[in-house]
């Protein structure tokens, strides 16, 4: 317990205001100087009610400074410097719909707005026809739908999307009436935004706007001519990104994508290179130094490596509703907040637990910096619209080798380990291995070479002939698991398959069970599987009986195969048990 009470008394709660009415993301709030005082404001785009009402505030201190009306709901907010004129003053980007509004001095600056998508030539010519009575509204809205199978929806024009919605015939005449002779436009929205520091790393440099857009793309603006500079294609539309690096000298930004995936984009990259994948939708994104966080809605928080490589993954005991940099700039430290569900704030270093706070509501949104003259103050919108500031305490103390835990604090032994005495059997083995070590480490060396050798003919040999459960066909990449339930002498065999490529579908594929007539009998030998959707685990069952009365178990294989190749692309053994006699 005196852990938990020296995490209760490292805050001290500033304001304290449950009526506030804001409804917004960690994603649409930052802290910015805005004014160039040296006292920073608290920026937060409120979404209103979801449809109307939506604000950008400003607030000083706990007063309400101004207030901006927005015609869209945002979906992110950030400050960003443009030039390098005195005095230094940030302006305000904030992400809505298809646009970019810049705010200087809060006053409206500059719109940016996302260029045209390219629209399908066979879309355009079904509408002009229609628009020259080539053609009825029944074969306008039938050749739509035959489009939008083979191109899906999400490449079609906002009209072709709300035909299809449409069943009533008078509701298409009179929407078509009203598009008819309009132009086709296709524009993408933005999805996340952040900021890339140009040339210079220190705090108040230029820097760029980084765009992710609902069209598979990442655009990086210049922040004087509002011109795209780079434009990056992602495997899928991302959610969230975290960007590192100066632009003109190397960068690194890192995205999860809603197909569940993390990409990497780096300077000169035209395309993203996937480096994980996630399994669930993630949260949060942050990217430290050689180390990505990221929060998915399993309720875990997963460290990786810039390459992927998972360092480990820590289940939390509820859901988490949102994720926080926690920088402390004078001490030099870097934490990472979590809300949960649970009305708590989890502080973690690395994957340790070092800090929890309680509120009297969940917490929606979470932003940590300067706020007025303080350097460490934590900002906390909760689900029921309330905003809470905390401030650290300047005396406030993490110690990164306590692990508290969410019931009860671990203890550690402070005696002594019993180390036992060196017999005479350790000492001669240990004059032996000092005489002979050269001799040793050659024999050591020779069998590991033997048994790496082993090892690669083992696995090449499995390639060949395909008895492998992971495929390594890079254009069919599939994994295969087995189950088997049941006492006997029926059993219910359960296979599991799932794709583990990023955007490759895979289809016309076969499941073949392959076993001895005289113990088993297969209610399926052949199970059709249509296709496989990339990043879900699908599953296939059959039931098999054991005919045999010797009472002996065999093996069953099974194959998964192509229908246009005669060799399997991966298979597996499945021991069978023996038939329990009850």
């Amino acid at each position: 317990m005196d852990n938990l009470q020296a995490a209760a008394n490292r805050w001290l709660t500033a304001h304290d205001d449950n009526k506030a009415g804001i409804y917004t993301f960690s994603s649409c709030i930052t802290l910015s100087d805005i004014t160039g005082d040296g006292d920073t404001k608290l920026i937060v785009a409120d979404l209103g009610s979801g449809t109307f009402n939506m604000k950008l505030r400003v607030y000083k201190g706990t007063q309400l400074l101004s207030e901006n009306t927005m015609i869209d709901l945002p979906t992110g907010v950030v400050d960003f410097y443009m030039d390098s004129t005195q005095p230094r003053i940030p302006a305000i980007a904030v992400a809505s719909g298809p646009n970019i509004y810049v705010y200087k001095n809060m006053r409206p600056y500059f719109k940016f707005t996302l260029p045209s998508l390219e629209i399908c030539p066979r879309e355009k010519e079904l509408w002009d026809k229609y628009g020259d009575n080539r053609i009825e509204i029944s074969e306008l809205r039938d050749g739509l739908l035959a489009l939008k199978d083979e191109i899906g929806e999400g490449m079609m024009t906002p009209p072709s999307q709300k035909l299809f919605t449409l069943m009533d015939m008078t509701q298409m005449k009179n929407f078509l009436d009203i598009h008819k002779g309009f132009p086709l436009k296709r524009s993408s929205v933005i999805t996340c935004i952040s900021v890339l520091n140009k040339s210079h790393a220190e705090e108040g440099s230029v820097s760029c706007l980084v765009l992710g857009t609902e069209a598979n793309l990442v655009y990086i603006l210049d922040p004087e001519a509002f011109t795209i500079m780079e434009s990056m294609t992602l495997p899928a539309a991302p959610t969230q990104l975290s960007v590192t690096g100066l632009y003109d000298v190397d960068f690194r930004i890192v995205i999860s994508c809603r197909n569940g995936s993390l990409v990497c984009l780096k300077r000169g990259w035209q395309r993203a290179k996937s480096i994980a994948l996630l399994g669930n939708q993630s949260i949060g994104v942050i990217h430290r130094d050689k180390t990505i966080l990221v929060a998915t809605m399993d309720d875990k928080i997963s460290s990786y490596s810039s390459k992927g490589r998972l360092h480990w993954s820590q289940k939390l005991p509820s859901s988490i509703l949102c994720i926080c940099p926690v920088e402390i700039t004078e001490k030099s430290v870097f934490y990472v907040a979590v809300a949960l569900s649970n009305n708590q704030v989890h502080m973690y270093h690395n994957k340790h637990l070092i800090d929890i706070m309680t509120f009297s509501d969940s917490i929606s949104a979470m932003k940590f910096g300067r706020f007025g003259r303080e350097n460490s103050a934590l900002v906390c919108v909760t689900l029921s619209g309330g905003i809470i500031i905390k401030i650290l305490k300047r005396t406030a103390m993490f110690d990164a080798n306590e692990s508290l835990q969410s019931t009860s604090t671990s203890i550690v032994s402070s005696q002594p380990l019993n180390i036992p005495k060196k017999t005479k059997l350790f000492v001669d083995q240990t004059v032996r291995e000092r005489e002979n070590s050269k001799d040793m480490h050659e024999i050591f060396q020779h069998d590991i070479y033997k048994l790496r050798l082993r090892t690669a003919r083992a696995y090449v040999k499995s390639m060949q002939i395909s008895d492998n459960p992971i495929s390594v066909d890079q254009n069919e990449p599939i994994k295969l698991s087995a189950q088997v339930l049941g006492l006997g002498p029926t059993y219910k065999i359960i296979i599991g398959l799932s794709n583990t490529s990023v955007d490759k579908l895979s289809k016309n594929l076969e499941l073949v069970f392959h076993n001895d007539d005289r113990v088993y009998v297969m209610e399926k030998d052949v199970i059709e599987i249509p296709f496989l959707i990339p990043g879900v685990d699908y599953t296939f069952a059959t039931l098999v009986e054991c005919v045999s009365d010797l009472g002996i178990a065999d093996v069953i294989r099974v194959f998964l195969l192509k229908e246009s190749s005669p060799k399997p692309i991966l298979s597996a053994v499945i021991n069978m048990p023996i038939t329990e006699i009850i």
